[in-house]
């Protein structure tokens, strides 16, 4: 006749351990995360900017790796000085094909840069 071997039972302490130290990771990490708002407005029926001034508004054309603003090609580290001394900027956003939305989310944060500057981005048909 055999012996029959009683199985131990299995500690659940490891595993409680491990989930809560998963719990913990991901507490720790979602608190790192920054989050903020961009403005956007999008031209269409009564959503473009409003002219309040007798400068002309700066036409901006963004694509996936370039930046044009008034038919120039610039950087968007340099996109600040740009601008000038112009008074409450007017800028107009177009949007080439394949352009990210993180790419986009980079444009505004570094308008935002710009004291008083009315960004609109325009409808792509």
């Amino acid at each position: 006749m055999r012996k029959r071997t009683r199985r131990r039972r299995l500690s659940m302490t490891s595993l409680i351990d491990v989930i809560f130290l998963l719990l913990l990771f991901f507490m720790l990490s979602s608190t790192f995360t920054r989050f903020s708002e961009v403005e956007l407005a999008a031209a269409g029926a009564g959503g473009a900017a409003a002219v309040s001034s007798d400068a002309p508004p700066f036409f901006l054309r963004l694509g996936a790796e370039t930046l044009d603003i008034n038919g120039r090609t610039v950087a968007l580290e340099t996109l600040r000085d740009r601008f000038g001394e112009t008074q409450d900027p007017v800028v107009l956003v177009a949007l080439r094909d394949a352009v990210s939305a993180q790419r986009l989310t980079d444009l505004l944060v570094a308008l935002r840069q710009v004291p008083g500057a009315k960004v609109t981005v325009l409808e792509q048909s």
